[in-house]
């Protein structure tokens, strides 16, 4: 029984230095980023897909070496429209903030990612940021979203566009 006891043990051991190695070796590789994803369309499955390449580098990089922020202007803001909303709203071909990709938003600021939401679209589309758009707060609003990318850029931020 003793000898199995220590099998065990050492199973464990290994198994969690393997795992603290991976995670030492994935921050040695790529070190602090800063990094703007840009999304300004509107095809569901194509944000989904955005949404998961941000958490695959959060999940590479550690959010703790992450300044991760995402801009959307333009049909990008369909990613946070409210499904309930999309009737109302005319400018907009879909309304992306199903309860599956809340939770994926809530997820991805849960752990440090930021919103930037363009105040030219809202005010364009007549968007309602209380009843139409999910989770988006008044200091979530930049002025321009290409502005906003440009001006990222200009601080160090890599850009993307998944």
């Amino acid at each position: 029984m003793k000898k199995h006891y220590l099998r065990y043990l050492s199973v464990i051991f290994v198994a969690l230095s393997i795992l603290a190695s991976t995670n030492s070796f994935a921050n040695e590789r790529y070190g602090k980023q800063k990094v703007v994803y840009h999304i300004n369309y509107d095809n569901p499955k194509k944000q989904a897909g955005a949404l998961r390449n941000i958490q695959n580098h959060i999940n590479a990089v550690g959010a703790e070496n992450l300044d991760l922020k995402v801009v959307l202007h333009g049909n990008g803001l369909a990613l946070l429209v409210n499904p309930d909303s999309l009737s109302k709203l005319k400018k907009f071909k879909h309304a992306n903030a199903t309860d599956k990709m809340a939770a994926k938003i809530d997820g991805l600021k849960d752990q440090g990612v930021s919103f930037n939401v363009c105040a030219n679209t809202v005010r364009g589309r007549k968007v309602d940021l209380e009843d139409d758009l999910y989770n988006v707060e008044k200091s979530d609003i930049v002025p321009s979203g290409v502005a906003e990318v440009a001006r990222l850029q200009l601080l160090g931020y890599a850009y993307i566009k998944p």
